[in-house]
Order: structure tokens, then sequence, then C-alpha cells
């Protein structure tokens, strides 16, 4: 018999990645026609496109003909920026501006996912309304990106997150669940830093604010411009793994907090906590509690095998 294909096209873009993924599954499962595209990790899930081959975007668009397009695609490790700063530019910036062209080309509504590090870090909390300071080149990029994005398509929308973590396919995959390891490895002590105040935040929740975002635009064309959305819990590093530990039931005397600002990499604002309450205000959100949150995504990469089998009864 006919499966019923839903009428609404959403088109993804990194979703072979960790927040694409989320959106992907997101979409699907509540009544969308999702396709999403990857480029190294896409077969055999998601279509192969390079983002910076205009043609294949282009040719893609057209044929698919989405109503919404959710570019998450992006450079978005600071240091590897700093590294590779062309190669970062034409992803962040360059590709984003072509997708927002072709995206009003067929009149679907594009949402660009930005990053809290457009800020500073010395004022917060930050409305959408503030000026924003980035202080590395990977906030630069992904700052020009969204001008781009915006001039390139007054109707889209720019949604701004902060560090992502969420079911990983490995752990270096978030710089929340990079730290597992030297959380689980008591016997070596750690430093870990303390003085980069974050709110970590599943992609679980941001996938969610993705697609309300979209079903509330398709019903009201005012939605668009800059959105921020953020978990609630104010954390250092340091604080994550002892979190990370708690939930486990895992030693953390073996971590120790590093409260100097880093030296090393690309600069970091110490605090750019997100103000949510323009989409609270749309009553748009979903927050996981950390710990709840960080259990789920991180009890596969657990090494003592006794606990798996008592952690769920």
């Amino acid at each position: 018999e006919d499966v019923d294909i839903p009428s609404r096209r959403v088109l993804i873009t990194g979703a072979t990645g960790l927040l694409g993924r989320a959106v992907f599954k997101e979409f699907n499962e509540n009544n969308w026609n999702a396709v999403g595209c990857g480029y190294r990790r896409a077969q055999p899930r998601f279509e192969q496109i390079n983002l910076l081959d205009s043609i294949a975007v282009h040719d893609i668009i057209h044929d698919f003909q989405p109503h919404v397009i959710v570019h998450c695609a992006a450079e978005r490790r600071p240091d590897v920026v700093e590294s590779q700063p062309d190669a970062a530019s034409q992803l962040n910036v360059a590709a984003s501006g072509n997708l927002a062209k072709e995206a009003a080309g067929v009149g679907a509504f594009l949402i660009y996912i930005s990053t809290d590090y457009v800020f500073d870090g010395t004022s917060p909390p930050y409305k959408e309304t503030d000026v924003p300071n980035p202080l590395n080149l990977y906030g630069k990029t992904k700052l020009e990106g969204e001008k781009a994005v915006l001039e390139n398509n007054e109707d889209a929308a720019v949604l701004r997150i902060p560090v992502l973590y969420g079911e990983v396919e490995r752990l270096e995959e978030s710089a929340v669940t990079v730290m597992f390891d030297k959380v689980q490895f008591s016997n070596k002590s750690a430093n870990m830093d303390h003085w980069q105040q974050r709110f970590p935040t599943n992609v679980k929740d941001v996938a969610t604010v993705c697609r309300q975002l979209a079903e509330k635009r398709m019903l009201d064309p005012s939605v668009k411009g800059t959105f921020h959305w953020s978990g609630n819990e104010q954390m250092t590093k340091y604080e994550m793994a002892c979190a990370i530990a708690d939930a486990f039931n895992l030693p953390s005397s073996h971590l120790r907090p590093n409260t100097d600002c880093p030296v090393v990499g690309a600069l970091r604002p110490r605090n750019a906590q997100l103000d949510c309450s323009k989409l609270e205000m749309l009553g748009i959100g979903q927050r996981t509690p950390f710990r709840a949150g960080i259990k789920e995504s991180l009890w596969p990469f657990l090494v003592d095998k006794r606990w798996r089998q008592t952690v769920f009864h």
C-alpha cells in the first residue's frame, strides 16, 4: 500500500553532523518530508552535496523544492578555522550566502545556525539586538555568514546557539562529551577549564526549536530575523566534568579546576550567555536537564561494563 509522503518538505545541510542528525530526526518524526545532505559521511543515508559547488546546490534545491532549509553545515572548530581560514570562510560565509540566495529563489524559509561566539562575552546576557564583537576567526566567519544570509534573503532566520552535546558517534564530536575519557580515567589527574562560563545545550532541544520555528513560520510570514536558543544551566568545563562524573557515580577528585584564562588556541569569550526570551515569548523552546541529557549521550562510551547493567534498573 502507498505510504503517505508528508507534503511539507525540509532540506537539512550538515545532516551527518551532531546537530544535523538530530534536526533530520526531529523533522522526519514529525510529519515532514526531510532530505539531508552531507559530504564526507553522506552515503548511503543522505545526499552527497559539496556546498561550495553552487550548481549542485541549485540543482538539489530546485529538484526538491523545500519549504524550509536548515543550514547546519559549518566549520565549527575554532582552532581549525584559525589554521585554515580560507576554507572556513568558503563554507561558513560564501556557501551560506549562496544557499540563502537559492532559498529565496524557491521561496524556502532558511534557518542559518550561528553561535554565541559572535559576542565577546564581557556583558552577558546577550539579546538578539546586542552588537556582536567576535574575539576569534570562527566567530567572525559565522557573523559574516549571518550578514551574507540576511543580505541575500531578507526573510531568512538566524539561530544562535552555544556549545552543543548529544548522542555522539565519537566522543570528539562535542566539546562536552570529549571530556568523558578524562572523567573515566581517574588514575590520572586532569586540569579542566574553570574560567569560561558555558551553557551546554542538547542538540535534541535545538532540533525541536528549529521545527517549532519552521512550523510557526508556515503560519506567520513575520517570523524571521535573529533568534537565540540556549540551555539554562551555567557551567565551566570543570563543572560539566564533575556533573558527568556524578551522573555515572564516578570519582571526581582527580579533576582539577583551572581558573586561569586559557592561553593556547583561539581566544574564547568569558561568558557569552544568550537571552532566549524572544523565542520563549513565541512559545518556542525545550530544555533537557544537563544530567539527564548527558547520561543518555554518554552511557554507550562507559568503560565500566558492570555499571551498564544497573544504570537503567
